[in-house]
C-alpha cells in the first residue's frame, strides 16, 4: 500500500477540491464523495454562467451559485482539516502500516502554507456566498413587496 502524504492531501484539497482530487488521492477512484465534488462544482459554475446570460434576475442562478461558495469553502475546511490532523492519526487513517509518527503525516512549513492558504480563501469563498444569498433574498423581498402595493 501507497503511503498518503498529508501536506500533498491539503494542496490537493484546496487547489483541486472542485475536482475531488483530494478524495481521489486517499480513497481512490471508487470513492463516491470524489465523483460528487465535480458536479457540485460544475452546477456552480452554471450559475455563473446563467447570470452572465441572463443577468441577476435569473432565480436559478440564486440556487447555483451559492452552491459553489460552499463547495469551495467545503474543500477549504477539509484543507485546513487535513494539515492540522495530529501525525498519528492522520497515519492511523490513512497510513495503517506506517510508524504513528512516522513521515507522511507529519506537519511541515508546505502544510502550514496550505492551512493559511485554506483560511484565506475558504473565508473569501464562504462570506461571498452568504452575501450573495443574502443580497438576493432581501432583492426578492423587496419586489414582491412592491407587487403587492401596487
Amino acid at each position: 500500500m501507497k503511503t498518503k502524504n498529508k501536506t500533498l492531501g491539503a494542496w490537493l484539497a484546496l487547489a483541486g477540491g472542485q475536482l475531488g482530487l483530494h478524495r481521489l488521492y486517499l480513497y481512490g477512484v471508487g470513492d463516491m464523495l470524489a465523483w460528487l465534488h465535480p458536479m457540485a462544482a460544475a452546477l456552480g459554475w452554471w450559475g455563473v454562467e446563467r447570470v452572465r446570460m441572463y443577468g441577476q434576475d435569473d432565480q436559478l442562478a440564486w440556487v447555483l451559485i451559492p452552491l459553489l461558495g460552499f463547495t469551495l469553502a467545503g474543500t477549504a475546511l477539509t484543507a485546513i482539516y487535513y494539515g492540522l490532523m495530529a501525525p498519528e492519526k492522520w497515519n492511523a487513517t490513512h497510513n495503517p502500516g506506517a510508524a504513528p509518527d512516522g513521515a507522511p503525516g507529519r506537519t511541515n512549513w508546505l502544510t502550514m502554507g496550505a492551512i493559511v492558504f485554506a483560511l484565506l480563501f475558504g473565508t473569501i469563498a464562504l462570506m461571498s456566498s452568504i452575501v450573495f444569498s443574502f443580497q438576493r433574498y432581501f432583492e426578492y423581498q423587496v419586489e414582491e413587496a412592491r407587487k403587492i402595493s401596487q
